[in-house]
């Protein structure tokens, strides 16, 4: 399962997500790593699926168990992780390059989101969500 973990030092954090080895192969990436100066908004989307928009551009998709990979969409590109029936972290980006959104699947998404907006507010370090 991927993980969202926030690195570095106050003044140049950085947000990676990190994935399984199953789905760095089917996303053709092991990791993506943003700046967390360029998170606008963190939330929860309890029902995964809801997380993506846009069709699929690499990636592999199983209806009803799981999408990893890059999605294009008229606003741009999004990156998911996501799998059945664990919530999503949904990571807005306040520029588009490379991606538009965020969205990944871990457990505990709730405090991810809540850690993550905190780090982007105030500059803490430390792990924005589960391993």
């Amino acid at each position: 399962m991927a993980q969202l973990v926030v690195e570095g030092r106050a003044d140049a954090r950085t947000l990676v997500v990190r994935l399984a080895w199953w789905e760095a192969l089917v996303a053709r990436r092991r990791v993506v790593r943003v700046p967390v100066s360029e998170v606008r908004a963190a939330g929860v989307e309890p029902d995964w699926w809801r997380a993506m928009r846009g069709t699929p551009v690499t990636g592999r998709c199983r209806p009803g168990r799981f999408c990893v990979g890059e999605r294009r969409h008229p606003a741009g590109r999004d990156f998911v992780a996501v799998r059945a029936g664990v919530p999503a972290v949904v990571v807005e980006l306040r520029h588009p390059e490379p991606f538009v959104r965020l969205a990944v699947s871990v457990p505990g998404a709730g405090e991810a989101a809540r850690a993550l907006r905190r780090y982007a507010g105030a500059g803490q370090a430390g792990t924005a969500g589960s391993r």
